[in-house]
């Protein structure tokens, strides 16, 4: 594979001045951001999988990289095997006084907290600012007197009701609540669906921004009062209208260091996730406006627009999604279905090998916890893997999957000495995982190739060599997971065998259809 010609899936910045949204085609849900200096920072949920929440630096808004995790891990052992739709919800970063701090919601166990001095290093263990079941996207404020606040949402698959916001006072280190707070807003009437609450202040003002309507039909709504405690106006200010982008919300305002105002916010396409856009932000008697084609209030979103000027020219990049496996850590796009364990896998030798975990037979794909995976970057690609077999052993299952809420692999077992190729297709809410033979694996050294095609259809194919591949299985119709867009990677697990070996990969290329 000819690392020369290997190119981003998803390039935003059309480099005349101007980007195009998505600014990241990529299921970075639940988008919060921040600038401090000339930096911008996002993060993002990321539920189940570990590492968790992904912080990404830009220095123009447009160009993004992963650059780490905050949590390695998530705090609880029962994480250590997928907990579909659970885990870490929509998230927040603040800074103050020196330290970043990241709030992060666990619907089932309560609201969390990291913090650090930097940003690329290492983050404090998850501390518990609330232990409280049900209570969502939390976000921390100080006021000019020193005081802090957190305001948050409610799910009601936890708790029994939504469509309410609530404002706690907290202690300024963000070590727990000071007492019980009380709720501001009910939006049932107006706002259904209110959450993901950000709280800012401007000219006096206390604003939440927050969406509304639904993840896929809603809009951007804000708050504003001179009272942190309401009662709050209320106005939507971003909404679908004539263009493509359904549900524009739930995200972020930043300025640029020259005071320009932006607003980062994601929309739900599906099995390619929450990918995040990009609009420009203005402020009309103390509300903001945000995109384009205003009407009483409310804009709709851009699809072309110049770049924020941020005072340079910053080169054209992306998150990364190719990987030659080089180095001597796993790159940052990588993540895996469950809290992962370091034996999992090596690198070296040109690759990355992956040591077969022992797995029950019965066990779907989707619930197993060793599946390597990353995000779509893309709504149609293709991925190349070459894989060394001869050292796995008997039981053994190996090969590439798409994970979402209808799922398939191609997969290599070790069976009575031969190797078979095998795709396995299911459904994450159902136990009917359909596996079929697909014929004898002849070498050791097996190409495999996913294929998919508007944003929807999944396919396979394999080969002897980099140039000539073959359909092999069913195409499948992907769906997304639990919140979540489509994944794909890499499984390697032992169904039953006394000596589990391993398999080799010597890349993860995604490049264009053809």
């Amino acid at each position: 594979m000819d690392k020369t010609k290997i190119k981003k899936m998803w390039i935003a910045d059309q480099g005349d001045g101007t980007y195009i949204n998505p600014i990241l085609y990529t299921d970075y849900s639940d988008p919060d951001a921040i600038r401090v200096g000339e930096d911008f920072f996002l993060i993002a949920s990321s539920f189940c999988n570990t590492p968790a929440i992904p912080l990404l630096h830009s220095r123009d808004l447009v160009n993004w990289k992963v650059i780490n995790y905050v949590m390695d891990r998530l705090p609880f052992d029962y994480y250590d095997k997928p907990m579909h739709g659970c885990g870490t919800w929509a998230p927040s970063i603040r800074y103050h006084e020196g330290v970043y701090y990241v709030f992060v919601p666990m619907p089932d166990e309560g609201i969390m907290m990291c913090k650090t001095t930097d940003p690329w290093g290492t983050w404090s263990e998850p501390a518990y600012v609330r232990k409280v079941v049900g209570w969502i996207d939390p976000c921390p404020f100080w006021d000019e007197d020193g005081r802090a606040y957190m305001v948050s949402a409610f799910a009601r698959s936890r708790i029994g009701f939504k469509s309410m916001l609530y404002m706690s006072p907290i202690e300024p280190d963000c070590s727990g609540v000071l007492d019980d707070g009380r709720f501001i807003y009910d939006g049932h009437d107006t706002q259904p669906t209110i959450e993901g609450p950000k709280l800012y202040k401007r000219n006096g003002w206390y604003y939440i921004f927050a969406p509304a309507g639904g993840v896929k039909p809603g809009w951007q709504t804000v708050l504003r009062s001179r009272n942190i405690y309401g009662p709050y106006e209320e106005r939507i200010v971003l909404h679908q209208g004539d263009t493509p982008v359904n549900g524009p919300h739930q995200g972020a305002w930043v300025d640029t260091p020259d005071g320009q105002d932006w607003f980062l916010h994601f929309q739900d396409v599906g099995n390619a996730g929450r990918i995040v856009h990009l609009q420009p932000m203005r402020w009309v008697d103390d509300w903001p406006v945000i995109g384009v084609n205003e009407k009483d209030g409310c804009g709709e979103p851009v699809l072309r627009y110049q770049k924020p000027d941020v005072g340079a020219v910053y080169p054209i990049d992306a998150p990364e999604d190719s990987d030659f496996f080089e180095g001597d850590t796993l790159g940052l796009q990588w993540q895996w279905n469950a809290n992962y364990k370091k034996e999992w896998y090596r690198l070296g030798d040109g690759g990355i090998t992956l040591f077969a975990q022992p797995s029950d037979p019965k066990t779907q794909l989707c619930d197993i916890s060793n599946l390597l995976l990353q995000k779509w970057p893309a709504p149609e690609f293709q991925i190349t893997t070459c894989l060394h077999l001869e050292h796995m052993g008997e039981g053994d299952v190996a090969g590439m999957v798409s994970l979402g809420g209808h799922y398939t692999a191609l997969l290599v077992k070790k069976e009575k000495g031969k190797l078979i190729l095998q795709q396995r297709t299911g459904n994450w809410t159902k136990d009917d995982e359909v596996r079929t033979d697909l014929g004898q694996v002849e070498e050791n050294t097996l190409y495999l190739r996913m294929r998919v095609e508007k944003e929807t259809y999944v396919s396979f194919e394999t080969g002897c060599d980099e140039e000539h591949f073959s359909a092999a299985g069913e195409t499948v119709e992907a769906a997304p997971g639990r919140w979540v867009g489509v994944k794909a990677g890499l499984a390697a697990i032992n169904e039953g065998g006394s000596a589990p070996g391993s398999i080799k990969a010597d890349y993860f290329v995604f490049e264009a259809l053809h």
